[in-house]
């Protein structure tokens, strides 16, 4: 089994946006100005890496801080979330052009079975969150010879 991302609407949302910003539209909200469903401002880039003894995720997080990240694992699910702060504006400074994403952030994965989630270590260095998921060894398969009656 292989770590596979978890989220439905990911690629929806990369073609939407990369829509909008090629043709210079912004996102439209239905009427009232709510959005019919919250999604993330964005989705920081991953690598997923497979040795014998573990599995290691490398996320992208550049410019966030160590204590805007939230790291869980429930029933079988890795879950990276946090925030990137957007820098206002300071007086006598002009942003003329943004195009890197601001905002909240979720990636979830679904772990192989063979993952040891009590012994998961995170690092964060420079911007980037290196997760590593120690493999846990299979028990020996034994075979049994069942009697026919």
């Amino acid at each position: 089994m292989s770590m596979v991302p978890w989220n439905p609407f990911s690629e929806l949302e990369t073609l939407l946006d990369r829509y909008q910003r090629m043709s210079g539209k912004s996102a439209q909200t239905p009427a009232g100005g709510r959005e019919a469903m919250k999604v993330n401002d964005w989705s920081p880039a991953v690598d997923i890496i497979e040795t014998a003894e573990e599995y290691l995720i490398k996320a992208e997080l550049p410019e966030i801080k160590k204590e805007d990240v939230k790291v869980t694992v429930e029933e079988g699910v890795l879950t990276i979330q946090g925030e990137r702060k957007y820098e206002s504006e300071e007086k006598n400074r002009k942003h003329h052009r943004v195009e890197r994403f601001y905002g909240s952030f979720a990636r979830s994965f679904h772990l192989p079975e063979d993952t040891d989630t009590s012994a998961i270590r995170a690092e964060f260095t420079e911007g980037m969150l290196n997760l590593h998921l120690p493999k846990m060894e299979k028990p020996a398969t034994r075979s049994v010879e069942i009697n026919i009656n």
